[in-house]
Parts: C-alpha cells; structure tokens; sequence
C-alpha cells in the first residue's frame, strides 16, 4: 500500500503507537520511517492536533487507523494533509452486517446503563462496538490488570486490546511523549459485546465488573 502510493526511502510517515505493530512494520519494508503521534483519548485513533505537530520537511505520509469501531476525525486529518502536502491513508477494522452491528449497539446501550466502577465507552456517531473497551480507573496498569484477572475469574472473558504501544517495542523504540497512548495501554480493557450474547451472559458480564467497583474509585 505505502510503495504504491509512491512513499520511498527516508520518508516520513506519522502513524500511531497504539495498536498493532503491523503499520510501523509497513512503513520500514517501505524503506520509509514511522513517526509515531498520540491518539484522542475518546476514539483511541490519531488526534489531528497531534499528527500536525508530528509534520516535519521529510514526511510524506499520514497512515490513519480506525479503532474499536470508532472513526478517526477524518475532516481534521484531511486537512492537515492538504496545509503540508502529505498522503492520508486510511487502515479499517472490516465492516460487519447491519443486523450483526445494531445487536453489537444494543448490547453496549445495555453495558452503559449497568456498569459500574469503569468508565464506559463514549459511543458517538457511528460505533459499530467492534470492540466495547472501557477505561478501568485507578492506578494504570496495575489496577487493570487485576481488575482484568477478578473479572476472568468470575468467568467473563475479556482482554487487554493494547499490551504494549509500539514506540515501546525494541525494535520501534522511540523517545517520544505520547500521553494518551501510554495512558490508554495502562487503563483499557474490551469487555464482550458479541452479538450472539444472551441476555444471561450479558448480566453476568455487569455483575462480574461491578462486584470489584468498589475497589476501585474513579480518578478524577
């Protein structure tokens, strides 16, 4: 995708930390240089603000990925990409039938009504619920991770959707300030919201997570 779109060796090309390693890894077999910008904190895909100030002479590109079922703000990406000159490619999460994603919706309508102790997804327009991550308040990754564990134990799967951002892997190691990145890898977890949920397996879902809300008190 990047060598067809013309971006060469020594190119720049701003892409985000958080997620998968595969993106960073496209733009290195391009012979090109990843340049990693921090996220929104709300939709978890690049902060238009923070790409822009990520822009030097040398970039050549913006790779923005769409996350959870939540878009990236494309009019602001756009824009940044027509004031430098500079190709906006877009990375998206595979679309699923209609039905399928209005079941997803109504199973995390349920989610946001009965949790408790976690902070839930902001939905905005268009969530297709991919993935239904919340943020678990506390002390970062300590918190999250045990609150991770208490919740499996009460027999709810779930599952950390970043482990690591990948200006933290050896191999992409960068000296870069990216709050939210780091924040959101220490605090989200995807909790289910398959569409093949039964309404049982949605409460058990509620009662697992809240039974620990008193543990853990929002930071606000």
């Amino acid at each position: 995708m990047l060598r067809a779109a013309g971006v060469g060796l020594g190119d720049e090309v701003v892409v985000p930390a958080f997620g998968n390693v595969e993106v960073a890894e496209a733009v290195t077999l391009a012979g090109g240089l990843p340049v990693f910008a921090d996220i929104d904190p709300v939709t978890y895909c690049l902060d238009a603000s923070a790409v822009e100030a990520a822009v030097t002479p040398r970039t050549a590109a913006i790779v923005v990925v769409h996350r959870f079922g939540r878009l990236a703000d494309m009019a602001r990406m756009l824009g940044v990409g027509q004031r430098h000159g500079l190709l906006v490619l877009q990375q998206g999460e595979s679309e699923a039938p209609y039905d399928e994603v209005a079941q997803r919706r109504e199973r995390a309508g349920y989610l946001d009504a009965k949790l408790r102790g976690v902070r839930t997804p902001d939905g905005g327009d268009g969530h297709t619920y991919q993935q239904y991550v919340v943020r678990v308040p506390g002390n970062g990754r300590p918190d999250r991770d045990a609150f991770a564990r208490a919740v499996r134990g009460r027999g709810v799967e779930c599952r950390v959707p970043v482990k690591t951002p990948v200006h933290r892997l050896p191999e992409f190691r960068r000296c870069v300030a990216l709050p939210e990145t780091e924040r959101a890898s220490d605090e989200t977890l995807a909790l289910p919201v398959d569409a093949s949920l039964t309404r049982r397996e949605m409460q058990r879902i509620v009662s697992a997570c809240n039974a620990l809300g008193g543990l853990l008190q929002p930071a606000f």
